[in-house]
This record gives C-alpha cells, structure tokens and sequence, in this order.
C-alpha cells in the first residue's frame, strides 16, 4: 500500500485560535491508502493489447486458412480475444481506496471510505486517548491497542509526514521506540 495525498497546512491564528493553543487553526493530516493500483492497471492493460493483438495474429498465421471449420473456430476465438483484450484495455482504476484522518481539534483518527455516490463514509473512528500507543518507523505508523495488540498500520510517504503525525499525536498517545 502507498499513502498519498496529504493535508497539512495551519491556517492564520486568529485570536480565538490563539486562545485554544493553536489546535483549532489546524488541519487534520490525512493519508490516502491504495494498494499499487498503476502497475495492475499498466499490467492489465498490457494483457488486453495483447489479447487484441492475438486476435488479429490469428489470421496471420500461414496455411490455417484451408478448412472453412477452422476459418469458423478463428473467428469465434479472435472475436473472443478482441472483446475481452477491449474491456482490458478500457477498465479503470477503483476509486473507493480508504483515507485515514488525523484530527486535531477533535483529537481523533477517523478512517473514511468513499460510496458510489462518492460521498465520505466514516468507517472507524478512534479517539486518541484510546489508543494504546503508536510506533512511527521511517516507512509506516502502527496504532496500537491498549492491551497492546496492533490496530492498523498506515504507510507514511515522507520524513515531513512523520515529523507531522508525531507533533500531532505528541503529548496525546502514547509513542513507542
């Protein structure tokens, strides 16, 4: 899994903001979580030329063309090869992949996944005093329970997203060496 896109600005403290330590000008940091989608995407779009390809090297192929029973099997195979290389060829990425928020304000994790209608749906929510502890090592952050058993572990893109999350999450969970 790889994590993308990340939120992290700090809006103008304004005086009520100030007020409240900063928390409430923050933005939460959000990790978007999807498996290696562009190589099986690129992988099987490569099997659907190929299948397209084939279904035209079939009459290519020299001396095949003598029995009209054979003409009839390529054509049922080459049209075969030609729709299932087509739908290959046209099949989209999902665009359901989870997202994980880490909310300030709220002192929460909340892990969001996407309808069909695209609208955010909350499919875990945690807050932070619940947390057991968090492990962050250069490549992931594990949450864990509070009898120590792992909750999730999320990829972490970047140096900067792990010094965020360790600010955010400092002094609220936890953190584990």
């Amino acid at each position: 899994m790889a994590a993308t896109d990340q939120f992290t600005a700090r809006a103008g403290r304004t005086s009520a903001a100030g007020a409240l330590g900063g928390l409430a000008g923050a933005m939460p940091l959000r990790l978007r979580l999807q498996a290696n989608w562009r190589v099986r995407v690129v992988m099987v779009r490569l099997l659907g030329a190929a299948m397209i390809l084939g279904s035209i090297g079939l009459w290519l192929v020299q001396g095949a063309g003598a029995d009209p029973e054979m003409n009839l099997i390529r054509i049922g195979v080459s049209v075969a090869f030609l729709l299932a290389g087509l739908v290959l060829m046209t099949a989209h990425q999902p665009a359901g992949s989870p997202e994980a928020c880490f909310d300030p304000v709220r002192r929460e994790l909340r892990l969001l996944k996407r309808d069909a209608q695209g609208r955010p749906r909350t499919v875990l929510r945690r807050s932070y005093g619940s947390l057991g502890g968090v492990r962050l090592t250069a490549s992931s952050v594990q949450m864990y329970e509070g009898d120590g058993s792992l909750l999730i572990e999320l990829p972490i893109g970047s140096a900067a997203m792990r010094s965020q999350l360790r600010d955010q999450l400092s002094g609220a969970v936890r953190i584990l060496t």
